[in-house]
């Protein structure tokens, strides 16, 4: 019998790679910073700035400055301590090459030096380093400006004195690596939303980010007393959280004139509290939270606390006040919820993470301080604010009311949903292939490009739902008239998920596509139903964009054709491209088709362009930034006319409009 172990190739400790530090970041920067495209590129500036932020926290720096050079290089300058520069008694180097090269080094550890800090595990800027090409830090302190440079995540030399300041702080300059990332052009509006959360979250902070790639627009103030050259912004915020909520609710007409404002410590005065609250007349629950300034989108105890406090007060207050006497049927936590806009943030010194990405806190204790504290300021608020005390209760029993009268409805979708074979939508042209893994669902727009799409795809793994006009914009209706609106209903017939409202996680156990594809012409309507439906999925089934379900298919704008070559155009600069190429720049030359809408293509087309796995473009929908999003989706489709015309006025020269 032959030995099959000869064939197997030598295997032994020579064999075993072991990677320290700076090295492994280098070999798994997703397990680091998340991902290597766009999002883990933005998260590196993020690291640098909650240095700066800690800084702050600590009461040591009050400005921050953000700037993108022309080459995408970042620079981000505080007026903090500076990193010490003195050497490490142990380690032998300078401090500041200790906190830039090795994983775990750095001041998060010594509760003297922070008490709490967003960057806990000491890993940070040492990440940044080790994924950059290069980088640059120079500390401002004790009178000297001291200076090393690194590559790749290793020092060049040892830290120098290169001058004397007066200034005082931290700046540091890196350059992402290409051979890291996937992209290395940063987004203005992405580092903007971060950087103006977090000067809500810490008021009295003053942040300002300049784009050195683009000129001045109408809004760049003016900075240190001069115009402002590039294009450029400044947040800040004395009011913190109460500026906060009136951001989010600007498209959203509100109960009461100012957020109610609850500032706190626990008895040890180890874990500050701080929230704001404001009720609209919307029908969604809008809740964000942080700790130590991270965004903890799954929430966490400090939720579970202040939801508790803000059921158990409001009941009862409203018991005492005689205004529940007439109610015929139970009232729920999600009934005190419902139209509530809330920025909740708690500072914790230990603060324990559920999971690797920081997003659900896990501290027992934390619930018990935020509840404790919660509950007494706000019966404080309540009583001192009979009006507003009894606008809210009034609002909660409408929400109680809405939520019997939703629950048929939504009841009558479900049991259709949930029954074997007969519950999907006549309309619905199904795949073949019952694996939710491989298939994919394309919501299209009208039944001329239904048409066009069923002839077009795979029938094995791509079905087709044609949507007969706009959907219902959920950001404004009775939840009662969501469930029986007919396109939606086919939806969520379509899709099988179940667990919609009631309190309930959406479950998307049965889901029967992996890929839901919103596929709209390419013209003004189209984007305003991709916009409806994007509104759906944000409000009532989240977790199927956390989940990475939800995606935009890409449909060209242009066909230009010149002899027998043909290009597909997704832009004007395309178009613009393809005629310099295919004519010599000559457009009279050229054939051009401009596609107005899906129904214009031929199955050939709309299949070779749109929905071919080879060849096609889906951009996946993502959150990165939950109150970001809160505020577009209100802005764009809430109540208020003034802050939707004021956003499409300042966005109006980025997009193609089409008359």
């Amino acid at each position: 019998m032959s030995d099959l172990r000869n064939d197997v190739p030598d295997y032994s400790a020579s064999n075993i790679q072991v990677l320290e530090g700076i090295e492994h970041v280098r070999k798994r920067p997703a397990m680091y910073i998340g991902d290597v495209g766009e999002r883990g590129l933005h998260h590196l500036v993020y690291e640098v700035v909650d240095n700066s932020i800690d800084e702050a926290m600590a009461g040591f720096a009050t400005n921050i400055k953000v700037i993108i050079h022309e080459d995408n290089s970042i620079t981000v300058r505080d007026d903090g301590r500076g990193i010490p520069v003195d050497i490490h008694a142990k380690e032998g180097v300078s401090a500041l090459e200790l906190v830039m090269t090795r994983l775990g080094a750095g001041g998060k550890f010594d509760k003297n030096t922070y008490k709490v800090s967003g960057g806990l595990h000491g890993v940070g800027v040492s990440c940044v380093n080790a994924l950059s090409r290069k980088c640059e830090v120079q500390v401002f302190r004790d009178g000297k400006v001291h200076r090393q440079e690194y590559t790749k995540g290793v020092a060049k030399g040892p830290v120098t004195v290169t001058g004397e300041s007066d200034s005082r702080g931290t700046e540091t300059r890196f350059w992402p690596d290409g051979t890291i990332f996937s992209t290395l052009e940063y987004k203005f509006d992405t580092l903007a939303s971060r950087l103006r959360e977090l000067a809500y979250l810490n008021r009295g902070v003053r942040i300002i980010l300049i784009d050195l790639r683009e000129p001045a627009d109408e809004n760049s103030p003016e900075i240190d007393g001069q115009k402002a050259q590039h294009l450029s912004r400044i947040f800040y915020s004395e009011g913190g959280l109460s500026e906060f909520v009136r951001f989010l609710d600007r498209g959203r007409s509100p109960l009461h004139d100012t957020p109610i404002h609850i500032i706190g410590i626990d008895k040890e005065e180890t874990t500050p509290v701080e929230l704001a609250i404001q009720y609209n007349s919307s029908f969604n629950e809008n809740i964000h939270s942080y700790v130590n300034n991270i965004n903890t989108h799954e929430g966490g105890t400090h939720v579970s606390g202040f939801k508790k406090a803000l059921t158990r007060t409001l009941k009862n207050y409203a018991e005492q006040a005689g205004l529940l006497k007439k109610v015929k049927f139970a009232i729920s936590g999600d009934d005190f919820r419902e139209g509530l806009t809330c920025v909740i943030s708690v500072k914790v010194p230990e603060p324990q993470f559920e999971g690797q990405t920081k997003t659900k806190l896990g501290n027992s204790e934390v619930s018990g301080i935020v509840e404790s504290i919660v509950g007494k300021e706000l019966s404080y608020f309540l009583e001192e604010n009979p009006n507003v005390a009894k606008r809210i209760v009034q609002k909660v029993l409408l929400a109680a009311e809405a939520r019997h009268a939703a629950k048929k409805a939504r009841e009558a979708v479900q049991k259709r949903s949930s029954s074997i074979g007969g519950g999907l939508p006549g309309k619905l042209a199904n795949c073949s292939s019952r694996k939710p893994e491989e298939c994919e669902i394309f919501l299209v727009e009208g039944d001329s490009a239904g048409g066009s799409a069923k002839q077009a795809r795979d029938r094995k793994y791509q079905a087709i739902l044609p949507l007969r006009g706009k959907i219902l914009n959920v950001e404004k209706a009775h939840p009662s008239r969501i469930y029986e609106n007919e396109e939606i209903k086919n939806i969520i017939l379509a899709l099988g998920v179940t667990g919609l409202g009631e309190g309930e996680e959406l479950n998307l156990d049965k889901l029967r596509y992996h890929k839901i594809v919103i596929m709209t012409d390419a013209d003004v309507d189209g984007s305003h139903i991709r916009t409806l439906l994007l509104t759906l999925f944000y409000r009532n089934m989240l977790p199927l964009i956390e989940a990475g379900h939800v995606f935009i298919a890409m449909p060209p704008l242009y066909q230009v054709k010149v002899g027998k070559h043909r290009r597909y155009c997704w832009t004007e600069t395309d178009r613009k491209e393809a005629i310099a190429e295919l004519a010599g720049g000559q457009e009279g030359k050229a054939t051009i088709q401009r596609y107005k809408g899906l129904g214009e293509m031929n199955p050939e087309q709309l299949w070779e362009t749109t929905m071919d796995i080879q060849t096609r473009t889906l951009q996946r929908v993502s959150i990165e930034s939950a109150a970001e999003a809160d505020h577009l989706f209100s802005t764009l489709m809430g109540d208020e006319v003034a802050p939707r015309r004021e956003f499409i006025e300042r966005n109006a020269k980025y997009a193609n409009i089409d008359i």
